[in-house]
């Protein structure tokens, strides 16, 4: 079994499926199929396909057919991922193949395809979809009152997973990173970056009709048909503020480098590739690894997101508007992420608010 990249009719759209001995198979087909027609991203798609590839490997390896299967086999199927070999069932934790995180994730995909078709009238599905009811004392979800007496889906097997601290960059490496950028555009990119928290898509994404000098802002603005696949990951617009001096390096940029080209892009290829297209992720992640080798910093572009969120955390900000910042939909996906404080960041916000004295510690 693999997974095979496909155009979808009509709409040209990129999305993934799953063949066996060089056919689709057809439930897997389905519901990927219907994620495409939600307009979920091409690279969300691919992520279920390859874990539905994985549990319909395991459906084969155990003879078990797709409908017939329960929450047993389930069970099986987290053994046979975190086992270190694929067809070792014992579970051993030192030498586990996949993390909890990792196995969660497919899980996920697993019961999003039963789910899709218990909707769809399987109904051995609908046994993969374990109920409960909300009770007295217990966490009300929002819009509780419109379900009131109704049960709630909930998942029906799911590891503990501990929740790592993102990874992020001391300001010395920032800075080092950015002086590392011999051309004006580059710079500008991973500023852009660093400064707002900017996802990588979305700056691909950019026009420089987005880019508004004299507000000293940017909008982001969701795009399905941007020419380098860049994804926004939004379903409506945002703005987002920018210092003078990031608006400085923008105009730098357009004046020293970008000149007559042609493009509505405003990170577009100009010494490789074909001048004025767009840039591709492919692009920035060799710009990444040239600046990796010249500072000797081990970086990611979403790093830079994770430092200037924990940032602004740490310097008091209100976490809503760190979330309008980052584009989240909800600041409760920011606090989840970012707010992982150590003993002295406490203690910082004890003498802020007067608790503490600063000299006593106390």
């Amino acid at each position: 079994m693999f997974v095979q990249r496909v155009v979808m009719p009509v709409t040209d759209a990129v999305s993934w499926t799953v063949l066996h001995d060089g056919v689709p198979i057809e439930p897997v087909e389905k519901y990927l199929a219907y994620l495409a027609a939600l307009e979920r991203s091409p690279n969300t798609v691919r992520a279920y396909a390859l874990s539905l590839r994985l549990w319909f490997e395991f459906l084969e390896a155990a003879g078990v057919d797709w409908a017939a299967v329960g929450v047993e086999d389930v069970a099986r199927f987290v053994a046979w991922l975190r086992a270190p070999a694929a067809n070792v069932i014992v579970l051993d934790a030192g030498t586990a193949r996949r993390s909890p995180a990792t196995v969660n994730r497919h899980l996920a995909a697993v019961f999003g395809f039963y789910d899709h078709h218990a909707r769809g009238g399987v109904a051995v599905a609908a046994e993969l979809i374990a109920w409960r009811r909300v009770g007295r004392g217990s966490y009300k979800p929002l819009l509780q009152h419109v379900t009131k007496g109704r049960p709630v889906r909930t998942r029906p097997l799911k590891l503990h997973a501990v929740r790592r601290a993102p990874r992020t960059l001391e300001s010395t490496e920032v800075v080092a990173v950015l002086a590392a950028c011999e051309r004006a555009r580059d710079r500008f990119l991973l500023s852009l970056l660093a400064e707002t928290g900017m996802r990588v898509g979305q700056a691909l994404g950019l026009r420089h009709a987005d880019f508004v000098s004299r507000a000293k802002e940017v909008r982001i603005v969701p795009r399905g048909d941007n020419a380098n696949g860049a994804r926004a990951k939004l379903r409506s617009p945002a703005v987002v503020p920018v210092s003078a001096p990031l608006v400085r390096l923008y105009s730098d940029y357009m004046h020293a480098e970008y000149g007559d080209v042609d493009s509505d892009y405003v990170f577009v290829n100009l010494w490789a590739g074909r001048v004025g297209q767009p840039m591709t992720y492919a692009a920035v992640h060799k710009l990444v690894g040239r600046l990796q080798a010249r500072t000797g910093v081990d970086f990611t572009l979403h790093m830079l997101r994770h430092t200037r969120a924990t940032e602004l955390i740490r310097s008091g900000m209100a976490i809503e508007v760190v979330a309008r910042l980052l584009t989240h939909r909800s600041s409760t996906t920011t606090s989840q992420t970012y707010v992982h404080l150590d003993a002295g960041d406490v203690r910082d916000a004890l003498r802020r608010a007067g608790w503490a004295n600063s000299e006593t510690g106390r």
